[in-house]
């Protein structure tokens, strides 16, 4: 194999395929890239057995053929080539070496064979269909900070993406939540995926896609089954295993009845929020609201580090009430908000409160409160 490649166009192509190796893995293969050269491109492929990233790129193929090549060291060696240089990739298949050559610098890196790597087995899709990437972006952004941690809620450790009704028709829709905090999402239904089967899309996979998803006038075309979900443009194509479990019935944690209506500025309410907690402990975090006819005071009592309180102008005409909350999760629903102002809907300080942006109904967040 033997091929020369634009320095910009490999970087980009192995800096995705060596993000989805795993780091701390025991079986050898699985650290590397399998590069694969014909024609007049080169595609970098790479797994963890869960998920598998394929990108191609332009490339002056001399010899055709295939090789596998650590993804970490390979990366890490164009991406300190000088800028604009051209890069020869050369294997002679017999001595388990590639050759890395730009200008003046020449490398010598160890291979395994290519028959080794595993390729992750087509399935058939019971769903196709392509979205605008800013679609897709909204949707996974605004629900993956409310993906739960917790190993043993496997089911909740990604985005649920499935068809659901709304009130104009059907939507496609993304849902995370870790028990304290809920994110709802919801977008116009594309073409040709009101048959999708309700699929979990995994953490790590949710982080790989938005690598996809930065040029705004790209289209995805979004492959889904019961096992597996593909995401592909023209250049990159990103598979993943879905989670298989059962994603809760989310619909019984969202509040109806919560009539207590309160707008405030969404970046002034996040950076006062960001303030009081500087004094909280850790540990809780822990602020409360005290809410009176327009206007809000933000506490926090910290026996053992100090207090801090801070008063907001908002909209509010309903009675008296004090409720608390855990600072981080204000902060990260409070910053979803791409409009100038949040809606907050209370209950009583027991309940869980809804928020989202002014009249907007396509994203709503919940957040469960804390006693203080």
């Amino acid at each position: 194999m033997k091929l020369s490649i634009e320095r910009g166009a490999l970087l980009k192509a192995v800096s995705q395929a060596q993000s989805v190796v795993e780091r701390r893995n025991t079986i050898p293969i699985l650290a590397n890239v399998l590069i694969e050269a014909e024609g007049n491109s080169v595609q970098f492929r790479a797994t963890d057995l869960d998920i598998e990233v394929v990108d191609k790129a332009p490339a002056q193929v001399e010899r055709a053929g295939a090789t596998t090549v650590s993804a970490v060291m390979l990366h890490e060696i164009v991406r300190k080539l000088p800028d604009g240089s051209l890069v020869t990739l050369s294997d002679d298949g017999a001595s388990g070496r590639l050759t890395v050559q730009a200008g003046r610098s020449n490398f010598n890196l160890a291979t395994l064979p290519k028959e080794d790597f595993p390729v992750m087995a087509s399935s058939e899709y019971a769903s196709n269909f392509s979205a605008p990437a800013p679609v897709l972006r909204r949707l996974f952004d605004k629900s993956k900070f409310a993906i739960s941690t917790e190993e043993t809620r496997y089911y909740l450790n990604g985005v649920y993406l499935h068809v659901s009704d709304a009130d104009g028709g059907k939507v496609l829709r993304c849902v995370a939540t870790d028990g304290h905090r809920l994110a709802r999402i919801d977008a116009d239904l594309p073409d040709g995926a009101s048959d999708m089967p309700g699929v979990i899309v995994p953490r790590k996979t949710v982080g790989e896609l938005r690598k996809l998803l930065e040029d705004d006038d790209m289209k995805i075309a979004v492959s889904v089954s019961e096992t597996k979900i593909r995401f592909a443009t023209p250049d990159i194509t990103l598979t993943s295993k879905v989670i298989d479990g059962t994603f809760p019935d989310y619909t019984r944690v969202i509040p109806q009845g919560n009539t207590r209506r309160m707008e405030v500025d969404a970046a002034e309410f996040a950076q006062a929020v960001d303030r009081v907690a500087t004094v909280s402990s850790e540990r809780s975090r822990a602020v409360k609201l005290s809410l009176d006819e327009d206007r809000l005071i933000l506490s926090v009592n910290a026996p053992d580090s100090g207090a801090a309180e801070e008063e907001l102008a908002v909209a509010y005409g309903d009675e008296r009430l004090e409720i608390g909350f855990n600072a981080k999760y204000l902060l990260e629903i409070a910053s979803q908000v791409d409009r100038e102002n949040a809606v907050f809907l209370f209950n009583s300080s027991g309940d869980p409160t809804l928020m989202r942006e002014g009249n907007d109904t396509t994203a709503v967040y919940v957040v469960m409160p804390m006693r203080v």
